[in-house]
Order: structure tokens, then C-alpha cells, then sequence
């Protein structure tokens, strides 16, 4: 690869105007923004651009020879549709070089509408496998912001064997959770990170505990604020970012004020030259360097780009935080004066309706079979000391299961490049070994790229599509899907209105246990002493949880394949409100962290409930809600509790 200037691409934020101009003027080769609705910045009143200077900023950019992106980059709800295409429709009057974008909806305006102008996949849309830019591609788009969990050599070889143009983050603030699958924040404050709000959590204090007896463990860590990732900061290596086959180098900061944005465009933009210059004459500028660290917020960091990140790359004692959002709270127990108001979903129910459960080894999928379930979903992540799901298990079940219930086959949430060699083994063999699935259920679109190529069972989607609107829903019907998970982080009125708008039948969840985060990190690891999987490995199948400040005790699971997903401190439970519930797909629950009876107990309950309604009795008995509170957890109502989701209007 011979390089010149147009190689790559130096991509500069701006909140404010100044912070703009100073992004130009110091060599920013383009630029990104946000207007004052649908981007992923909405705390700041003063940032972002409203849209008279959002068509002055295109006019100076372009009169500069500088590119201009607009960020409409976050989840949109039902209520924000018709403001969404009028949006839509300035922005092609406008003509930005692109937009970014992170939901469905927007794929479904932009071809509905017509709209011309190119489109870049964001970060938050969570692409990580070459499957995906199959099915991007599809719908005309030219770039993607790959998710931070993405290696540099395994971003070579994606970019390789898909051809897309690809933007990797190389300065600024990090998430610690996979990008999109943070909803702790949602849940907890009605502020969704999917939706620009994000109160960060992650940047909390907190303990490190067995799960199990409550012993402390981390009493000699290096400090509480164990999710803190420090900045990253890839200035000390231009060389393997360009010749990864990286082509836009994106500073992260909307938030940040002009000087900042001009020292560190300028630094980037110096060295940078300088390599594609004279490559092998190229050495980090120290003096950039001094800049860059002496002013910097927080502590630096390579995240991921070059491996795993380790106790280094976390800013344990907090010293260096330079805002906290929020402190920790207790979640919602069933404070439900909002929910008991609202009115209920106005779509008709069948005769029999359909109760789903999500299990995590065969044991418990014959106990929720025995007890009712329509639907059980098998495989997926499972979480030790449990064993991955082997195709002797899926048969075991199937085979006990005499075609009771149907059997559907869970995908990992996350698929990367290991992950989508073992899918393609494991739809191969379902299809040689005749096992009698009854489905699949995906949770991006590479899993469901390779499960429609390779199999020829009905395939849904999973939470992780974060199915937050009708047109989404319409998204993934015309894909193929035939049913969609609702986004844990919908209130009940958006959820009224995605199901009795959507064509495709919602499933939503009803009881149990959920994730608040997925981290490809390894937490007990970075803070323990003595976590050496390899001298022992048992220090693998503990149970641990994280304690945070206001006494709330947070599961952590460690998955087969090392990601750690920490759960909420209360399980959802929707049972008292069921007759609200009309017209779903399913009723769905989450026994994945239950023991094979209790996870029967749950499913018989619910059972008998929604048998119950469809005959006109009372669904609501008190004594089997005390049942339920036997639990592992106590238990809430989650996003229930708020009239909506606070909108990016």
C-alpha cells in the first residue's frame, strides 16, 4: 500500500462552533457533529447544533475542503418517528457527507424516503463480524465504525475479506461494555446510553465479593472504580493503525471545549503526516507526546487494539475521573403508580398464549417443558461452572421433549471471528445430523446472515437487536425474522405502541434475570491477586458479584468464551401486571441464572397466569407471588416504572 495524504482520514468532534473551527483549522481532515435531537450526546443544553447552523457548518467545512458527518446515531422510539422524517428530510436538503447511524428505523426512512445521502454504520450499531457488512452492504452502506472489542490484526483481516471502508476509534473516552449492550442506565434512571443519556454506571465504585458468602475479595486492589477504562490513546501507534487497513482515524469528544479539540488535532495531524512522509523513518514525536499527556483527562490506554486489556488499562482509584454522572442507587422494587395507569395494550390475544423460556442446561429446559412452556430456547452463552451446550445436549432435549414445545437454538449475542467459524460448523451439523429444531434465535445481523444461509429453520431476534420502534420491527420482518425481542429498555407506552403498530409478533420479556452490561473484559482478573486461570482454573467457576455503594449486589458470569456479563441486583417481574400485556408474540422468561425447579416453579406460575387470562379468570394470586420472590434475587419492574424512556427530542 503506497500512502499519500488521502490515505487516511483524520476525523475530528465538535459540540460547539468553535470546537468546529478549531477541528478545520488544526488539519481534521472532517469533521462529525450532532444536532440538537437524535445523537448520542443529549446531556449538554449548550452542545450540539440546531439546524440553520448545522447547514452553516456543511457550507464552512466544504469551503475548507473538509467532509462534515452528522451523528443520528441513537435509538429512536415510536413518538419520535414523524420528527425523525422531517429531520431526515433536511438533512438531504443539506447534503452532510454522511450520517451515522445506530437503528434500524433510519435504514427503513432512508430507502423509503429516498433520502441520497450516504450512511456510516456507528459504533453503537455493535459491527464485528464480516456476515454483518454482508447484510450492511445490502442497504447501501460505505463505512462502519467497528465495534472496541475489535483487535487490530482481526480488524486487518475484516477489512480484508469485506472491502468496507472502516473508522476504529483512536483517542478519547471508552464504555467498558460492549457498544449497545449497556442498558444500565435505562433501567435505572430512564436515561439510555442507547439513547444519548447515558449516567455511566460504569464509573460507580465498587466491591468485589463471592457471590455465595459475601466475603470481600478485592481488599488489596488498586482502587473501587473497577469498570473506570481509561482513554484511549493510539498516538504511539499511527504505523499498525494505517497499516491495519484502518482509513478513518476518529477523535472521540463532542463534549470537549475548542483548545482541546485544537491540541489534539494538531498533534494527530503532524504525526500523521509525518509517517505517510517517511514510514520507516517515522517515530513518535515526543513533544506531541508531552502534549497529549500532560493534558490530558483521564490516564491512557490501547484498549483492545493489540489484545485483551489487563488491570493497566483501568483507572482503579478514580483520581482521574473528570465528572461523575450519577451515584448508585437502589433499583425499583414494584413502584408502579405509573404502570397501573397506563392503558393496556390494545391488540387481540389468541387463544392459547405463547409463554417462552430461555434455560441454561437440559436439566432445566425438560423442567420448564414439563410445566408449559410453548417455547424453550437452548444454548447460547452459558456461564460456568455450566458446560457449553454440546449437539448431544440439543438431542437429549429434543428428544424428551416429544414435540411438546418448540425447541429454538440461541446464538451467542456477540459472534467474532471465532464465534462465526463455530456457527457455521453448528448450522452445518444441524442440517447433517437432522436435528429436529424448531428454530433459531440471532442477536446481530452476521449470526442472522449465516443462519439464513445455512439452515432453513425460522430464525428470530434476540434483546440485542435492541428493537426499540415499529419500523424497526418492519426491518427485520422484510429480513426473514419471524419474531423480535422488545428492548428491555422500553417503558410500557413505547412498548404499547411497537405492538400494536408492528406487524412482526413482539416477544417480551416478563420475569427474570438480565444482563446491565456485556464486557469482554475480565473483572475478578484485573482486580484479584491471585486470578491465574492458569495455575487455577477454578478460580473461573466462582461466583462473583459486584457490590456498589448503595448495597446493591450485582451477579457476574463469566461465559465459554471469557466475556463477563453483569446482571441487574433485582430480576424483572411483570407478573401482577399481565392482563396489560396484549397481543405479544410471547411472554418470555429469562431462567438462564435459575436452577432447573425453580426455573420450573417460574414456568408452571406463569402458566397457569396466562392460561388463566385467555379464559377470562383472574390471572394475579398473591401466594404465587411470594413464590416468586423466592428467587435468587429480589425482584422489580425495571423500565416499567417510567412513563417513557426520556426522549431525544
Amino acid at each position: 500500500m503506497l500512502l499519500n495524504r488521502k490515505s487516511v482520514e483524520l476525523l475530528a468532534p465538535a459540540g460547539t462552533w468553535d470546537a468546529l473551527v478549531a477541528g478545520v483549522e488544526s488539519g481534521a481532515d472532517a469533521c462529525y457533529l450532532g444536532g440538537k435531537h437524535f445523537n448520542m450526546r443529549m446531556h449538554e443544553g449548550d452542545f450540539n447544533f440546531d439546524d440553520e447552523m448545522l447547514k452553516k457548518a456543511i457550507a464552512y467545512t466544504h469551503e475548507h475542503g473538509v467532509k462534515l458527518y452528522i451523528t443520528l446515531n441513537n435509538l429512536i422510539s415510536d413518538e419520535e418517528i414523524p420528527a425523525l422524517r422531517e429531520y431526515l428530510t433536511y438533512l438531504n436538503e443539506i447534503r452532510p457527507d454522511a450520517i451515522l447511524v445506530q437503528d434500524f428505523a433510519v435504514l427503513e426512512l432512508i430507502h423509503e424516503m429516498g433520502i441520497k445521502i450516504p450512511v456510516h454504520t456507528s459504533v453503537m450499531m455493535n459491527t464485528h463480524n464480516e456476515h454483518a457488512i454482508e447484510k450492511l452492504k445490502e442497504y447501501g452502506i460505505t463505512r462502519v465504525v467497528v465495534g472496541r472489542e475489535m483487535t487490530l490484526s482481526e480488524l486487518s483481516l475484516f477489512r480484508e475479506r469485506t472491502g468496507i471502508e472502516v473508522e476504529y476509534f483512536m483517542h478519547g473516552d471508552m464504555c467498558i461494555s460492549e457498544s449497545g449492550q449497556c442498558i444500565h442506565s435505562g433501567v435505572v434512571f430512564g436515561q439510555s446510553g442507547n439513547r444519548g443519556r447515558c449516567l455511566k454506571p460504569c464509573r460507580w465504585a465498587y466491591q468485589l465479593i463471592d457471590e455465595q458468602t459475601g466475603e470481600v475479595l478485592d481488599k488489596d486492589s488498586d482502587g473501587a472504580y473497577k469498570l473506570a477504562l481509561k482513554d484511549m490513546c493510539m498516538y504511539r501507534h499511527i504505523p499498525q493503525l494505517i497499516q491495519a487497513g484502518v482509513f478513518s482515524f476518529k477523535i472521540e469528544g463532542r463534549m470537549r471545549p475548542a483548545p482541546f479539540i485544537r491540541r489534539i488535532v494538531s498533534t494527530y495531524r503532524k504525526a500523521i503526516d509525518a509517517y505517510i512522509a517517511d514510514p520507516t523513518g517515522w517515530q513518535p514525536d515526543e513533544e506531541g507526546w508531552k502534549s497529549l499527556y500532560e493534558n490530558r483527562a483521564r490516564d491512557f490506554t490501547t484498549t483492545f487494539a493489540f489484545g485483551s486489556p489487563d488491570k493497566k488499562d483501568i483507572g482503579f482509584d478514580g483520581t482521574r475521573e473528570p465528572r461523575f454522572f450519577s451515584d448508585a442507587v437502589k433499583e425499583a422494587g414494584f413502584q408502579d403508580e405509573i404502570l397501573k395507569q397506563e392503558r393496556d395494550i390494545d391488540k387481540s390475544n389468541p387463544d392459547h398464549r405463547t409463554l417462552s423460556v430461555r434455560v441454561n442446561t437440559v436439566g432445566a429446559a425438560c423442567a420448564v417443558i414439563d410445566n408449559g412452556a410453548d417455547i424453550v430456547y437452548v444454548g447460547g452463552e452459558t456461564f460456568r461452572p455450566n458446560k457449553p451446550w454440546s449437539l448431544k445436549d440439543f438431542a437429549e432435549v429434543i428428544a424428551y421433549n416429544k414435540g411438546r414445545a418448540k425447541i429454538i437454538i440461541n446464538t451467542p449475542r456477540t459472534t467474532m471471528r471465532r464465534e462465526c467459524g463455530e456457527l457455521e460448523q453448528f448450522f452445518t451439523a444441524l442440517r447433517q445430523r437432522e436435528l429436529k429444531a424448531d428454530g433459531i434465535m440471532v442477536s446481530n445481523l452476521g449470526s442472522l446472515k449465516l443462519a439464513k444461509r445455512l439452515t432453513d429453520l425460522p430464525v428470530q431476534a434476540d434483546v440485542s437487536f435492541n428493537l426499540f420502534n415499529h419500523l424497526a420491527a418492519k426491518f427485520l420482518k422484510e429480513n426473514g425474522l419471524t419474531m423480535g425481542t422488545a428492548s428491555y429498555e422500553l417503558s410500557f407506552e413505547q412498548l404499547r405502541e411497537i405492538v400494536e403498530s408492528s406487524e412482526l409478533p413482539i416477544e417480551v420479556v416478563v420475569h427474570g434475570s438480565y444482563e446491565s452490561m456485556i464486557c469482554d473484559h475480565n473483572i475478578p482478573g484485573m482486580s484479584l491477586p491471585f486470578f491465574n486461570e492458569l495455575n487455577n482454573p477454578e478460580v473461573l467457576d466462582r461466583r462473583y458479584a459486584l457490590l456498589d455503594k448503595a448495597g446493591e449486589k450485582h451477579s457476574l458470569r463469566v461465559d465459554q468464551f471469557g466475556r463477563n456479563h453483569i446482571y441487574f441486583a433485582k430480576d424483572l417481574c411483570l407478573y401482577p401486571y399481565l392482563a396489560k400485556f396484549n397481543g405479544l408474540g410471547a411472554y418470555r422468561i429469562e431462567a438462564q441464572d435459575y436452577a432447573p425447579e425453580f426455573a420450573g416453579m417460574v414456568t408452571r406460575i406463569y402458566r397457569t397466569a396466562l392460561d388463566n387470562l385467555a379464559a377470562g379468570k383472574e390471572a394475579f394470586h398473591a401466594d404465587d407471588l411470594e413464590t416468586l420472590k423466592k428467587g435468587p434475587r429480589e425482584l422489580g419492574l425495571g423500565t416499567y416504572r417510567f412513563r417513557r424512556s426520556r426522549n431525544s427530542i
